[in-house]
């Protein structure tokens, strides 16, 4: 019997090309995978044959499993098999509750390590030609989530939205776009350049493009859905739409 222990790895944005080669060798390794909704199901196939797979994914209005219930998951089958794989989508400290799963499994006597994943916030974005950063259009970026635990508006949406030099990657924010926009245009912001990715760096990812203000509609023409990412700032004046599955009609570079 191994010694109980967990490891928090990083799935990457989408392509499962883009998980690292320490993080295919850990999956190679598993006795056990709990896998998130958003980690691509492709890189299952590191597993071995007599690795247990085990769906734990979370995804809005869809929970299969509580965090209280992912956390006791893994203290179980850590203690029943020995080496627990978390593989979650993009980078496990970003907006992934990883540090989480691993100071509650070494409460409860487990080893733990920790994978990194390349983020979407970067990587997702940059797949659709928009850099973060681009000498004279951002000196630096921020990324925030769009929600507080309790369902409210984020504080730091209303820093950016004031504050809104450089560049603003916002995940986990498309249910809340209304209420990003409005922040944005009481700023003052209504006709800053924005964009927003779905299925960034997966061959069926879309984009749309336009001002601030007119991101929902555009959204709805679309029928954007989730996973999504928002990004506002002037960097996505170099969205390459040729590189992505979009409608035509509904985009527009922003003069």
């Amino acid at each position: 019997m191994q010694t109980p222990r967990l490891t928090v790895l990083g799935a990457g944005p989408g392509d499962p090309e883009l998980l690292t080669l320490k993080g295919a060798r850990v999956l190679s390794e598993a006795d056990v995978i709990l896998y998130d909704a958003l980690a691509n199901r492709a890189l299952l196939g590191h597993a071995r044959p007599e690795a247990v797979l085990v769906p734990v994914g979370k995804r809005r209005g869809m929970r299969s499993h509580s965090q209280d219930d992912i956390n006791a998951l893994i203290v179980d089958y850590a203690r029943r098999y020995g080496h627990v794989v978390r593989l979650k989508g993009g980078d496990p400290f970003v907006f992934g509750r990883g540090r989480e799963e691993m100071l509650y499994a070494e409460a409860h006597g487990l080893l733990t390590d920790y994978v990194p994943g390349i983020s979407s916030a970067v990587a997702a974005v940059g797949a659709a030609g928009i850099p973060v950063t681009h000498r004279g259009l951002s000196e630096g970026f921020r990324v925030i989530t769009a929600t507080t635990a309790t369902g409210e508006l984020a504080g730091s949406i209303r820093e950016a939205a004031r504050d809104a030099r450089g560049t603003t990657v916002i995940l986990m924010g498309l249910g809340e776009l209304p209420r990003i926009v409005q922040a944005f245009c009481e700023q003052g912001h209504a006709d800053m350049p924005a964009a927003i990715i779905q299925n960034g760096t997966l061959p069926h990812a879309r984009l749309v493009t336009g001002p601030v203000a007119e991101l929902p509609a555009r959204a709805a023409a679309a029928e954007i859905g989730a996973p999504a990412i928002i990004i506002i700032g002037e960097v996505t004046r170099l969205a390459t739409p040729e590189k992505l599955a979009l409608l035509p009609e509904l985009y527009a570079a922003v003069a």
